[in-house]
């Protein structure tokens, strides 16, 4: 239910009638488990790592999607070397972060593992290694939000993000229509990676 509909640690222990903490060591017992066995696509084919990923969106023409996604935590105890990494630059709470992968129907292809929720998207991305799977492999599209922003250059224009904007003050009305109009269309591409609901299993 967790990876099916990106349900919260907390929504799964009310449903349970369980400690959060339970649900959360559930989870990361039964990950493990799951990422052995690999993400079923098409019959006879299971992808287990994220270079297999990456090769089965170029042989088979596939766009990609990425993002990352927080999911809060306790925080970590108290003269804990690390505690303060946990601390989420963007939600300003304790967090551990994942890379998503998916497919242009939605379907998840790669989840990784989970990192403290102060490492950016674009640090965690090249700590995957996704840069040199990228730039050394088949021809692949790969659609990211700004936090990727960077990675197109070093992957030989794979990762495709928004538009950098080139008017930061008083940017002429055309531009800003354009603008606007390359933003939600390439939003509308990756819609279904940040819409968890709509992601499918098999």
């Amino acid at each position: 239910m967790h990876l099916r509909h990106a349900t919260t640690h907390d929504v799964l222990a009310c449903w349970f009638g369980v400690d959060r903490s339970t649900i959360t060591r559930a989870i990361g017992e039964v990950r493990p488990l799951l990422a052995e066995r690999g993400c079923t696509i098409s019959p006879g084919v299971r992808l287990r790592t994220l270079a297999e990923v990456v090769n089965h969106l170029g042989t088979s023409g596939k766009t990609g999607i990425i993002d990352g996604t927080e999911i809060r935590v306790r925080r970590p105890a108290a003269g804990r070397k690390d505690r303060e990494t946990f601390i989420s630059g963007k939600n300003k709470q304790n967090a551990v972060k994942t890379m998503v992968v998916t497919d242009g129907d939605g379907r998840v292809t790669f989840c990784s593992p989970a990192k403290p929720g102060s490492c950016a998207d674009i640090t965690h991305a090249r700590q995957l290694g996704l840069v040199k799977l990228l730039a050394d492999g088949p021809a692949v599209e790969i659609l990211a939000d700004a936090g990727y922003q960077g990675l197109g250059a070093q992957t030989g224009g794979r990762v495709i993000t928004p538009p950098h904007r080139k008017f930061k003050k008083n940017a002429p009305d055309w531009y800003e229509e354009m603008h606007e109009r390359q933003r939600k269309a390439h939003s509308s591409r990756r819609i279904r990676v940040e819409h968890q609901g709509l992601i499918k299993f098999r």
